[in-house]
């Protein structure tokens, strides 16, 4: 076997689902993008509000963080408030909670030199609480659900917590909370701890010891966004191919069956075509040659040479060169603060309805109200 460790909590959602791609994706190296750098600098920032709150001697990390501004220290802040509001009612169960900030975590147990860091850790009598900050705006992240269960990143951290502590605290329950302050979104999940001993027992340990050896069946899914081979993986291929029986028939030829088939696959199969382009892209640019199709410069927007320049060419002709518009509700919420924004100006937002847009049926979002249902509602009153 591997003496490296490459079955992370973070990926698990993906190696649970597809067992092989792990030990695929093994020797190839993380891309690294602006995105990530900010969510490492707003985690430094986080830790940082946090532990001085706790009377801690830290250091704070502001001037050497590339992408800290305000809207990160806002993020950071509200994210030390809620972990501070969480201390106090672990306060309930137990006098003295710990309370462990970026906290290594080891899982090994159940998953071959498994570890992660748990961002923060509060361990009292009765319920373990893991909470997990998330600063990106793409994806809404969920701690879990009854349908779907828990997150597998946040049951493998409550599992390293429970085998640092289980048995010095009388741990019944787990409560794990992602915090995404960008996308308005506290989800929480709880799970007890039988039946998370449970699934890492029947689920984990047995998945992650076909996925640390390379076994198991390959399978295409949600769980194939951030995986380093999806753009050459033939498992999402023949997925995404199975659409190719509609190629030569026109929309209105298709059945409400057929239609609602495709559009289950539809997103995937564009983000699929998306993947492939890019990654031909990028073998192109290192010399790779494809049958009939060559690299050619985009298209581009004309730009000023020297901005100032024409500031002052403008305003000597007579004309002002700038214009003036109001900030967007975003940037005006950073610039007051959250409180401040509430106060003067909460009474003057309102949020128009949205485009109309179809999602399948396990969307959180209520449905609408199409014409034919208006109708029929208004028939059933007269």
């Amino acid at each position: 076997m591997p003496k490296h460790a490459y079955l992370s909590a973070s990926a698990s959602h993906r190696w649970l689902a597809c067992p092989p791609s792990a030990k695929l994706c093994a020797n190839i190296a993380d891309q690294t993008s602006e995105y990530a750098q900010q969510g490492t600098d707003c985690h430094e920032l986080c830790a940082y509000l946090v532990e001085k709150a706790l009377g801690r001697a830290v250091t704070d990390p502001t001037e050497n963080l590339t992408f800290y501004d305000a809207e990160m220290r806002n993020c950071a802040e509200e994210y030390r408030n809620y972990v501070l509001e969480q201390i106090e009612t672990a306060k309930e169960f137990c006098k003295d909670p710990q309370v462990m900030i970026e906290q290594r975590l080891d899982f090994s147990r159940w998953v071959e030199n498994g570890f992660g860091t748990g961002d923060c850790v509060i361990v009292a009598d009765e319920v373990l609480q893991i909470i997990d900050y998330k600063h990106g705006l793409g994806v809404l992240v969920s701690a879990g659900d009854e349908e779907h269960g828990g997150n597998s990143q946040m049951m493998c951290y409550a599992l390293g917590a429970l085998e640092a502590f289980g048995d010095i605290y009388d741990i019944n329950q787990i409560q794990m909370t992602i915090f995404q302050p960008r996308r308005d979104n506290v989800s929480t999940y709880t799970i007890s701890k039988d039946v998370l001993l449970k699934w890492a027992d029947e689920v984990l340990a047995p998945t992650a010891q076909l996925a640390y050896v390379g076994e198991g069946e390959f399978k295409s899914g949600d769980h194939c966004q951030f995986c380093k081979v999806k753009a050459t993986c033939r498992k999402r291929a023949e997925y995404n191919l199975e659409l190719a029986k509609y190629d030569f028939e026109m929309p209105t030829t298709l059945d409400d069956i057929e239609i609602a088939s495709i559009l289950a696959k539809v997103d995937e199969m564009i983000s699929w075509g998306n993947d492939i382009k890019e990654y031909a892209l990028q073998q192109a640019q290192s010399g790779v040659h494809f049958d009939g199709w060559k690299i050619v410069e985009g298209r581009s927007n004309r730009k000023f040479t020297d901005e100032a320049a024409v500031a002052s060419k403008v305003k000597d002709a007579g004309y002002d060169p700038y214009e003036k518009k109001l900030l967007s509700i975003t940037a005006m919420s950073t610039m007051l603060g959250k409180k401040k924004f509430e106060e003067l100006l909460g009474g003057l937002i309102y949020k128009p309805p949205g485009k109309p847009t179809l999602v399948p049926e396990s969307d959180k979002r209520p449905a609408m109200n199409t014409a034919k249902n208006d109708f029929m509602e208004e028939y059933d009153n007269e």
